[in-house]
């Protein structure tokens, strides 16, 4: 393992501390390629070559002149000799095991190309706060945020194939090279353990995410040429946090969208107004969607209150079709009798309740299912009083809404909230599916007639090897319980704990650092 760091001007004790930590690694075939970038300290070569003189492992080389921390990134890089290549800054410290820890996956997964682990940050006052678990790899949030950060280890032999560090990207040039070497990487892999310590410095971004504003540009780009490299026709424009990107895609065609909605056409009151909820839904997808390729596709209890159909046929004209149900309820049969009828390659599953708050809510997913792996694509629901009703699925041990009933603007744990991202499953009410995915593992399960028919849609379609994405930028209303009185069927639970006992244990886009059976990203108590 060649450790990468590029050096300029740190403080004595700072600089000692760094070395320190790789010294006392306790996997021993390592090399540390450092290259002062002609500091200004004396210290600075003083301490290099103490090092260096008490251990061959250390390689020491010392530009003439100043060339910025990609030029010294560079350089360290041709100095290396290892089989992968580690990245660590020179203010930094590696926890002891790191090199081990990350040897372990290395020397059972030969495919391995690009590595990564939790962090935490070393504050001025010397303690360890501010853990960051991450997620298993998730390509998508990697396009909306550089979350996997430090500790991170690549093939060496992959990083000199795709250009090593680019010029232009200061302040990003790991984000950029990350992106580049994930485009061609075999197996990318997370060690859900801290072992990285990233030192606060009044300058760093480590300690104020304003610091380097030049740096957060430099990632969009890094993300833009991303996108052009890889065939993606998209924008990337600033997310609403700094160091958050949002990808813009523009969609392929114009493809045929069936949306169903079951519903029994009940109604209730809401923003103090009573309300048809199946005539109000489908209102609110004429008038204020924007896409317009659409069938709607109702499944209705026979018979229909008065009046409902007729409204309905007013809002919709020839795009509406009634289909009847004539059973006792079981949400997954009426939305599998719905499907029977749609004739679009895209299908949008709608509970009636639903109101739409963002008018190119459709395009948004339409774009995202429109990469070649991804299944399905959920949206960002609120209740009526703007709380977050669904945010992704998140198995933790049982089925949860993430973040449930938190505000609508929470951001989440490292921003997770304002990230496009890999999710383990979504809701149906609110779920875009591609058709031959949906045929493909047999549409919704009818033995969950009310509830966990999406979490187990979500997991056939994983088991599958498809992709499940969830956008915050897909935003409607879901007055959720007012159509029906909620209840949890412990038959129910009892199928889907059998069936899917692992996968529910096991969300690979939550991290098993955090306290089991909740909604949100809180610590485990030690």
């Amino acid at each position: 393992y060649s450790i990468l760091t590029p050096v300029y001007d740190p403080p004595e004790d700072v600089l000692r501390a760094c070395l320190d930590s790789v010294a006392r690694q306790t996997f021993q075939d390592w090399e540390h390629c450092l290259v002062d970038d002609a500091s200004t300290q004396p210290h600075v070569a003083r301490v290099l070559e103490e090092y260096a003189a008490k251990d061959r492992r250390f390689k020491v080389k010392r530009r003439t002149a100043n060339g910025g921390i990609i030029a010294a990134s560079q350089d360290a890089l041709e100095l290396a000799t290892g089989e992968f290549v580690c990245l660590l800054d020179h203010d930094d410290l590696l926890t002891k095991d790191a090199l081990f820890e990350v040897d372990l996956i290395a020397s059972t997964d030969p495919s391995l190309d690009y590595c990564y682990s939790d962090e935490d940050y070393l504050s001025p006052d010397g303690k360890f706060i501010n853990p960051f678990h991450k997620p298993d790899w998730s390509p998508e949030r990697f396009r909306s945020q550089m979350y996997t950060g430090h500790f991170s280890v690549a093939r060496r032999d992959l990083v000199i194939q795709v250009g090593g560090f680019r010029t232009g990207y200061e302040g990003s040039q790991d984000y950029d090279l990350v992106l580049r070497v994930t485009e061609k990487a075999r197996s990318v892999r997370h060690v859900a353990k801290i072992l990285y310590h990233w030192r606060m410095m009044p300058e760093s971004v480590a300690q104020n995410s304003e610091a380097k504003p030049w740096a957060y540009e430099a990632g969009r780009r890094a993300v833009q040429d991303h996108c052009d490299r890889t065939g993606r026709r998209a924008t990337v424009v600033d997310g609403v946090v700094p160091g958050v990107y949002r990808v813009q895609r523009e969609i392929e065609g114009e493809p045929l969208v069936s949306v169903v909605i079951p519903t029994r056409g009940s109604s209730a009151r809401v923003w103090g107004v009573e309300r048809c909820f199946i005539v109000e839904a489908v209102r609110s997808l004429v008038e204020r969607a924007r896409y317009t390729n659409i069938e709607i596709i109702v499944v209705m209890d026979a018979p229909a209150p008065a009046g409902v159909i007729e409204k309905l046929e007013r809002l919709a004209g020839d795009r509406l079709k009634i289909v009847w149900y004539d059973k006792p309820f079981n949400f997954s049969e009426k939305v599998n009798l719905g499907a029977a009828h749609a004739s679009g390659e895209l299908m949008l599953v709608l509970n009636d309740d639903i109101e739409v708050e963002t008018p190119d809510f459709i395009e948004n997913m339409i774009g995202l299912i429109q990469e070649g792996d991804v299944a399905m694509v959920g949206a960002k629901l609120l209740f009526a009083d703007g709380r977050l009703q669904h945010a992704g699925h998140l198995y933790n041990h049982d089925p949860f809404h993430a973040y449930f009933g938190y505000p609508a603007n929470h951001l989440g744990e490292s921003s997770v909230l304002a990230c496009q991202r890999e999710t383990s499953g979504v809701t149906a009410a609110c779920a875009l599916v591609k058709m031959s995915i949906w045929n493909e593992v047999g549409g919704l399960t009818p033995e969950l007639a009310a509830n966990f028919n999406d979490v187990d849609l979500s997991l056939k379609i994983r088991a599958k090897g498809y992709r499940i994405l969830w956008t915050p930028y897909a935003v409607l209303y879901h007055f959720e319980s007012m159509t029906r009185i909620p209840t949890v069927n412990l038959d129910e639970l009892k199928v889907m704990r059998e069936r899917w006992a692992t996968p529910l244990k096991n969300d690979p886009y939550h991290n098993p650092n955090f306290e089991p059976l909740r909604d949100d990203w809180v610590l485990r108590s030690r």
